[in-house]
């Protein structure tokens, strides 16, 4: 029996060689439509995630960065952050933070949410952070996936809000406590000084003890009407928003001054619980007074919340490299702990129970030390105390600050 191929059998080869390039080059076209497809796909939800503002950045379960955004580089200026942990880009730390977005959606196996603040360029800027986690088939979290957005300006123009119609209805207040308490003054005053120019004709006409006491109290009603009078107008000043108004301050007379506000408080608590160590040769800076009294008030309100009058609370001044001038308010209170140390400037973050604060009395300080050119810092450890400390530019010979520290932070 003959094996050789026959002729036909060498034309059905061919043929189906035929069909074969045939269908392979029919399966090549498909594959290029389809990667050229893939390829437009890519690019489009490239452009769509190019488009996004918030930065981007997926991270694994144990907290290390995947992959970013190119906002991330613009936001945090940190190149090639992939494999770093997401703590120590942040929070420039060796541990998670607490509490946690990513901790959360992991766990929970959900999206979460969180306002966290985050140091950026010498700022402290506000986030608003979503955390999603990416599910593999199981309908496990493989990979998480974490959105911020930049919300610094929101919370700032809220707390300024909040500020102004505070503000204005304690001015509204003020002013009419003023017209109230002013009129009854002025006669006390008046008849105070009528009688004090008629004491000297009747000296001799009664006792010389008798006048002596007449003076004494006299001088003590006179004394104590200009002082109800500074402190009507101190109101008046603490509730007007009037616009940035610079001039030469002496920080240790406003220390002073402030403290003024605060004797009928005071005086009800123990003598040593104020102290004041000031520097006697400390140079003027350039500021609004009204502005950095509400400063130093919300201070020293703090400090007493958190001293809740056992502890101590120093007020310091002094001079700082030449170029600053330095008020710190100590406590020797409950402190701060240390997962509140970055929310303590967030506008409405407040420790207090309700109806005891809402949480923007240090936003406030920040935002007028701030324009001031200067920062405000806090130094705490829990059950030990806190220190707020401000900085501001001194005032040069010339009457202005000095330029090469104008410079603020947060």
């Amino acid at each position: 029996m003959s094996l050789k191929p026959t002729l036909d059998d060498l034309i059905g080869v061919e043929f189906t060689r035929l069909g074969f390039y045939k269908e392979l080059q029919q399966k090549i076209a498909e594959l290029e439509v389809s990667n050229f497809e893939l390829a437009r796909r890519q690019r489009h939800i490239q452009a769509i995630l190019d488009g996004i503002s918030d930065v981007m950045v997926v991270l694994s379960l144990d907290f290390q960065i995947v992959s970013v955004n190119h906002e991330f580089e613009k936001v945090f200026g940190v190149a090639a952050p992939e494999g770093k942990f997401c703590y120590e880009v942040f929070r420039h730390t060796h541990y998670p933070c607490s509490p946690c977005p990513v901790v959360c959606a992991r766990e929970d196996n959900q999206i979460c949410r969180h306002l966290s603040i985050y140091p950026v360029a010498g700022e402290n800027r506000h986030f608003e952070t979503t955390a999603s986690p990416l599910r593999n088939p199981d309908g496990k979290p493989s990979l998480i996936l974490m959105l911020m957005r930049d919300v610094t300006m929101e919370k700032e123009l809220q707390a300024k809000y909040y500020q102004s119609q505070q503000m204005a209805t304690i001015g509204m207040l003020a002013a009419g406590v003023a017209h109230e308490i002013n009129n009854p003054l002025t006669a006390i005053s008046g008849f105070a000084e009528g009688l004090k120019r008629r004491l000297p004709k009747i000296q001799r006409k009664i006792d010389e003890a008798l006048a002596d006491d007449f003076s004494e109290y006299l001088g003590i009603i006179l004394k104590e009407c200009k002082r109800c009078q500074e402190i009507v107008q101190s109101l008046l000043t603490f509730g007007r928003q009037t616009a940035f108004e610079a001039s030469s301050v002496d920080l240790n007379a406003l220390v002073k001054d402030t403290l003024k506000l605060l004797h009928n408080q005071l005086k009800h608590q123990r003598k040593d619980l104020v102290r004041v160590a000031v520097d006697e040769a400390l140079p003027r800076i350039r500021g609004d007074e009204s502005q950095l009294k509400q400063v130093i008030l919300n201070l020293l309100f703090n400090a007493f919340d958190a001293t809740c009058e056992k502890g101590v609370i120093i007020v310091r001044t002094y001079e700082q490299n030449q170029d600053w001038v330095v008020i710190s308010v100590e406590d020797s209170g409950c402190g701060i702990p240390r997962d509140h140390l970055d929310k303590l400037f967030e506008p409405f973050f407040t420790t207090k129970p309700v109806g005891k604060g809402v949480g923007i009395g240090l936003s406030t300080c920040y935002n007028i030390v701030n324009k001031h050119g200067g920062e405000i810092l806090v130094e705490s450890e829990e059950g030990k105390g806190a220190a707020f400390i401000v900085r501001l530019p001194r005032e040069n010979r010339d009457g202005d600050i000095q330029s090469d520290s104008h410079t603020g932070g947060r």
